[in-house]
């Protein structure tokens, strides 16, 4: 064969790769727009639904094989509070005319309708208020959405959906919690009205800040109790929602025995800790050790790693790039692939897929939008460092491929807390 032939065909050849490799990677969406993307997905069906009163009467629900006999409807609060946790930091962003601005005042737009329906006597989709222990938790999700964005979502609401709130969070008084994270509960809710400037119980706040002192076994990990379990409850609950309840009553002005500041400077060095152990618990491929109970929450697992990065206030350890470059890779590790959405575009239970077996007695599809918590950063604008970084490798990657690393060490409290008097 002529060579000139030869040389055409070899620059043919790789001219056509580099235009499929071009065209592969101009197809490829950016990390922001991957996440934005799979957060509409698991917020569109449940908050137009809710937004026109309907989602109690058309969401495809699934219950834990061995679902207790609690009222069944309290399935709708978990979904509706525990989305909106992790989505309000988002909703929060001023508008813009990019597709990202369009979703996101779209669904702040549903979500401000919902909010109303959730407490209207009269709409379809008024939540249970209640009857269950379980509305204490769900109620303190929709607490934590209304800290997470205040201006956003809880300002603009009419001063009779406020009023209904407040009256609902009183309510919930009558509920004796587990001596367990669920004292947070409380805590979160009671916070987010001291912040509201409406009447709240001290006590339940400051016995609650107690508790989680008590509680903390060190190394940024907190025991559900008395009793240690190994399980994610530092990042489902203790760490987020302790840290939250410190900063309202700060926000509040409150003057109680209790140094706030003190005790939020000591919680958030706590949680830094806590966030350089999960982004080492992601290994090269994505995924993080399944264990403990309420695993269906899936990358709720990595909340306080989110809260850190969307709060700005990472550990030195810890940069940008490789914190997005690590969940973004988790995300894709569970979400492209497997069913983790019914027919209708709801979550279904499972850790990555469907998996109704791993399921506990109060789980159901609602309690899995607790998800949503891991997306958080996306309350940082799109030129924030978190997003225009250049990816990085995650501990784990360079461990394992012969890369300079950090070492691990213990870490150890130097802030010391007396009662104010």
């Amino acid at each position: 064969m002529n060579k000139n032939i030869i040389a055409i065909l070899v620059i043919t050849l790789c001219l056509f790769f580099q235009n499929d490799a071009a065209a592969k990677t101009k197809q490829q969406p950016s990390d922001r727009e991957y996440w934005s993307s799979l957060a509409w997905q698991m917020s569109q069906p449940v908050l137009e639904k809710m937004a026109e009163g309907k989602l109690q009467q058309q969401m495809e629900t699934e219950y834990s094989p061995s679902f207790d006999k609690r009222n069944r409807k309290v399935l709708f609060m978990e979904c509706f509070g525990r989305l909106m946790s992790g989505i309000a930091p988002w909703l929060a962003l001023p508008d813009d005319n990019t597709k990202e601005g369009q979703m996101r005042h779209q669904l702040r737009e549903w979500a401000l309708a919902s909010y109303k329906n959730a407490v209207d006597p009269d709409s379809p989709d008024c939540l249970l208020w209640q009857g269950a222990g379980q509305i204490l938790v769900d109620a303190a999700y929709i607490a934590e959405s209304f800290l997470r964005a205040y201006d956003t979502l809880w300002v603009p609401l009419d001063e009779t959906t406020k009023q209904r709130y407040l009256a609902h969070f009183r309510s919930l008084r009558d509920i004796d919690p587990p001596y367990t994270n669920w004292l947070l509960f409380s805590s979160t809710i009671e916070s987010f009205m001291a912040k509201a400037g409406a009447p709240y119980d001290q006590y339940r706040v400051n016995s609650a800040c107690r508790k989680m002192e008590e509680w903390y076994v060190g190394d940024g990990w907190f025991s559900d109790g008395p009793d240690f379990a190994f399980n994610y409850y530092s990042s489902y609950v203790f760490h987020p929602m302790y840290l939250e309840t410190l900063q309202a009553m700060i926000d509040a002005k409150a003057n109680t025995r209790l140094d706030y500041q003190k005790y939020y400077d000591r919680e958030l060095l706590r949680c830094q800790k806590y966030s350089i152990i999960l982004e080492r618990f992601i290994s090269p491929e994505g995924t993080f050790p399944v264990v403990g109970r309420s695993i269906p929450y899936r990358m709720a697992v990595m909340q306080p790693l989110a809260l850190m990065a969307w709060q700005q206030k990472l550990p030195s350890d810890l940069s940008n790039g490789q914190v997005r470059a690590a969940l973004t890779k988790v995300m894709h590790r569970m979400f492209d692939t497997q069913k983790n959405f019914n027919k209708v575009g709801y979550l279904t239970i499972g850790f990555c897929g469907h998996q109704p077996n791993v399921a506990d007695w109060y789980t159901n599809n609602g309690s899995l939008y607790m998800t949503t918590l891991s997306f958080m950063p996306l309350g940082l604008p799109a030129n924030h460092p978190f997003w225009v970084d250049a990816a990085q490798p995650w501990t784990q990657v360079k461990a394992w491929n012969g890369m300079d690393f950090p070492k691990d060490h213990d870490w150890k409290d130097k802030i010391t807390t007396h009662d104010k008097w």
